[in-house]
């Protein structure tokens, strides 16, 4: 679910849709939780679809730790990458803003979080552009990423969250024990897909 707090509206031909703040939402707020109305498309799932269903999935979700593909319900699916963010994923599954975003500022995130299974061309034309997002972005960024969350993650407890009732209990749980002990931070590094090939399971399908 997206921050209520924010419109759909068309960019340009080359990026398509986008979602932007349609009030001022402050740093520390979660901008986007996984909540029960999500669609969730197995790694089974995913296999018994057709070529061109899985290329809107594929377009639309990413992987969680499990290897399921997300869907959002609403048009959180149409949040762009930007190199320079204002938005990031965290270990505990939510996004949140990392730094404060102006009513009608686009808002963006890390797509390297996502998990991806191939390259992808940027278009997100900041002058720190990477140019591509890799598979490997995840162990390469990682740390720089817990940093911009941990600047940030302290403010969770100061601004309004109108998306805190949507998180699951275990989320709340881990929060309740950030808040008494900092040290307990979750690093991002907790939502890569998890190595199931040693298992003898591949997830990631060319």
């Amino acid at each position: 679910m997206i921050h209520p707090k924010t419109s759909l509206q068309y960019v340009n031909d080359t990026v398509g849709y986008g979602v932007f703040a349609a009030e001022d939402i402050p740093e520390g707020t979660i901008v986007y939780v996984k909540d029960s109305l999500e669609m969730v498309v197995s790694p089974t799932d995913y296999l018994i679809h057709s070529a061109e269903m899985r290329d809107m999935i594929d377009k639309y979700s990413y992987l969680d730790p499990e290897g399921n593909r997300i869907v959002s319900w609403d048009f959180a699916k149409y949040v762009n990458h930007c190199c320079n963010c204002n938005t990031i994923s965290t270990g505990y599954g939510f996004e949140m803003a990392i730094r404060d975003i102006k009513k009608g500022e686009q808002i963006t995130d890390e797509y390297g979080i996502f998990n991806l299974d191939k390259e992808m061309s940027l278009v997100c034309g900041e002058s720190s552009c990477r140019k591509q997002i890799r598979p490997s972005d995840f162990d390469n960024y990682y740390r720089e990423w817990d940093q911009r969350i941990q600047k940030s993650i302290g403010k969770l407890f100061e601004v309004e969250q109108p998306l805190l009732p949507f998180l699951d209990p275990n989320t709340r749980t881990e929060l309740d024990a950030f808040f008494e002990k900092p040290e307990s931070y979750k690093s991002v590094y907790a939502l890569k897909l998890k190595d199931y090939s040693k298992n003898g399971m591949n997830l990631l399908v060319e």
